[in-house]
């Protein structure tokens, strides 16, 4: 039985758009300065003004931190004019390093969900298995990834050799690594970004397939309300590997690290998933400036209106505009 959605939203998809397309724009300021903390303060500053514009009752349940770690954005921090109930779980940008180095895949992401919709995750690692639409129901994160790769090589009617699996470039992704290159798939390694690379498997035509790899169980999270948007899936399986983390997972009411997380688990009940990109990436560009403004590249995706929308948006700094603008 396909459980029924909560009741429709009152706030639109499209008007919490410029939460993150101005947190984009003003941590792209911060292009390859070196400075990481500068360009993911600037993203936070700009995401938790406009979020204090909307009419809406909103608890963020993941964003920067506990209420002693983080000024903005902690979790537990109320939202809003008052208005429409709401969990919210932000990354105002994935991607800090990505920014600081002027390197490509960084996005500013925000997810908004029904009360109790969003899962409040421990911060540490979990495994991950993400996929699209055409290989959901397929795959078995603990299967061996060869014969996963095989799935999907039937999936997409293609040959091994002809998929690409996404993998952060990390020591402890080694084994992944290898085991990919023997079964002879092609292999994107990204140094940062693991949301935007497993949104990235879940649209066709990014040339994407596959994300699999160690990361955020946070980021975890927001992949999962995006994928449920999306049509794909995503498997995690938390990855402690302190005393103290797993206390972290018992204090959360997790004790079997076994336990496979599906959508249902991490994000039961997403309104919207909205994205817009920070640098230039397989799925979002990044902000472009001009003399007068600013154009910024989104993704709207609205699960109640069975929506995916692009949405690329030219932003007016000034009200007298010196040139024409460009298409």
């Amino acid at each position: 039985m396909i459980p029924a959605k909560p009741a429709q939203p009152s706030v639109p998809a499209v008007d919490f758009l410029k939460v993150t397309e101005q947190a984009a724009i003003a941590s792209a300021r911060w292009l390859g300065r070196g400075d990481n903390n500068a360009a993911d303060g600037a993203a936070v500053d700009a995401m938790r003004l406009e979020f204090g514009k909307l009419p809406i009752s909103g608890t963020v349940v993941i964003g920067e931190g506990q209420k002693d770690e983080a000024p903005e954005l902690y979790v537990g921090e109320l939202l809003g004019q008052g208005g429409m109930p709401c969990e919210i779980a932000v990354d105002p940008l994935e991607g800090t390093d990505l920014v600081a180095r002027g390197d490509s895949g960084a996005i500013s992401v925000a997810v908004i969900g029904a009360p109790g919709g969003i899962m409040s995750a421990p911060d540490m690692y979990m495994a991950k298995l993400c996929v699209g639409a055409t290989a959901k129901g397929r795959v078995d994160i603990n299967a061996p990834l060869a014969d996963t790769l095989e799935v999907l090589a039937r999936c997409y009617q293609r040959r091994i050799r002809d998929l690409t699996v996404v993998v952060l470039d990390r020591p402890r992704h080694q084994e992944i690594i290898e085991e990919v290159r023997a079964a002879g798939a092609r292999i994107r390694l990204i140094s940062d970004g693991d949301i935007t690379a497993s949104m990235s498997v879940g649209v066709r035509g990014t040339g994407d397939h596959l994300y699999v790899g160690m990361g955020g169980s946070t980021e975890g999270v927001i992949t999962a309300a995006a994928l449920e948007c999306l049509g794909g899936e995503i498997q995690g399986k938390m990855w402690p590997r302190t005393d103290e983390e797993r206390g972290k997972l018992a204090d959360f009411g997790i004790d079997d690290t076994d336990r496979i997380f599906t959508i249902a688990d991490m994000a039961p009940s997403p309104y919207y998933v909205i994205a817009t990109g920070v640098t230039d990436g397989n799925l979002l560009r990044g902000v472009r400036y001009f003399a007068d403004g600013a154009r910024t590249h989104s993704i709207v995706m609205d699960l109640h209106g069975n929506t995916v929308q692009f949405i690329d948006t030219i932003h007016l700094f000034t009200r007298t505009i010196i040139r024409e603008i460009r298409l």
